[in-house]
């Protein structure tokens, strides 16, 4: 059987960092990562990007040797990805962080209204509610981060977990200041309206859940297979007809639904642009379905169906 010699070059400097001699043909660029880190251990496998070009894409962890475009003097680049974090810890962070926030100004804790609201509630039942929908949100996020998601990576890069938290908490903060507030006042339309908000809320809710479950169900334990996902004997999962990335959709719903629940501009901002951002993030995956599978369902959009 031959073997393989690898260098691994700078994809910056083109300096030689490393060189591996008969390196098995079925080693797995996730192995040659290992490797690697043997002689560079402040280079762990998680932020290391081995590429073929300088400037080309990072490869997968389970490519194999031999079935890349590679005589048996093998060279490779590498780009340090930075420091790494593993996204349930990101995900346990930016998640718990919106239900600790609301509560505070839910429980109007001191110093965040005048002194006389310290601790007082809210004479509107639609604030209780609110802090339940809000707070229930959340809790099935970070449920589903530790029993339900499986990661096709399994880090990113630590900054962004700042960027995140900014983010969630953020907003968070910004809605639960308007909603919370002694002067704020129910929507124009009163029970009527709260009520069909809680219908459209927990509808939602409960479809990205299930969104959720058979996305989790099409991916084995430890596993990176892709597959197309479709409809189950569950209909909140009929959509996947419609829409190739219906979590979205349904995430956007439950925030209209709260939006409307409680008529607070910061929540409707905030529903603005997390449906932007889930926007983009649904056409790029769109996109790398079409590219991978010949035989991708053409009547799918993105996010919205026959929309976008």
């Amino acid at each position: 059987m031959k073997h393989y010699e690898v260098e691994i070059l700078d994809a910056k400097t083109k300096d030689k960092l490393c060189f591996l001699d008969k390196v098995e043909p079925n080693a797995t660029i996730g192995e040659i990562k290992s490797m690697f880190h043997k002689s560079h251990p402040q280079w762990y496998p998680a932020r290391q990007s081995i590429r073929l070009d300088p400037k080309g894409k990072s490869l997968k962890d389970e490519d194999v040797l031999q079935h890349l475009p590679v005589g048996t003097t093998a060279t490779f680049y590498f780009r340090d990805l930075g420091a790494q974090i593993s996204w349930v810890t990101v995900f346990l962070t930016e998640y718990t962080g919106p239900l600790v926030i609301y509560l505070m100004f839910y429980f109007r804790v001191p110093f965040i209204y005048a002194p006389k609201y310290d601790f007082t509630t809210s004479k509107h039942w639609v604030v209780h509610l609110a802090c339940m929908c809000h707070s229930f949100h959340y809790v099935k996020r970070l449920l589903e981060t530790l029993f339900v998601h499986r990661f096709s990576h399994g880090t990113m890069p630590l900054r962004n977990i700042f960027k995140n938290c900014t983010y969630y908490w953020g907003f968070a903060a910004w809605m639960a200041y308007y909603i919370n507030h002694p002067l704020y006042t129910p929507p124009i339309y009163g029970e009527q309206q709260i009520r069909l908000a809680l219908i459209v809320f927990l509808f939602c809710q409960i479809g990205n859940f299930s969104i959720h479950i058979a996305l989790r169900n099409l991916r084995p334990p430890g596993s990176k297979t892709r597959k197309i996902p479709y409809p189950t004997k569950n209909p909140f999962t009929w959509i996947f007809l419609l829409v190739s990335c219906p979590n979205y959709t349904y995430e956007l719903g439950s925030w209209l639904g709260f939006t409307l629940m409680t008529q607070c501009l910061p929540v409707a901002f905030f529903t603005l642009v997390g449906f932007i951002q889930m926007t983009v993030w649904a056409k790029g995956k769109h996109r790398s379905y079409l590219k991978e599978f010949r035989d991708y369902p053409p009547l799918r959009s993105p996010i919205l169906p026959f929309v976008l």
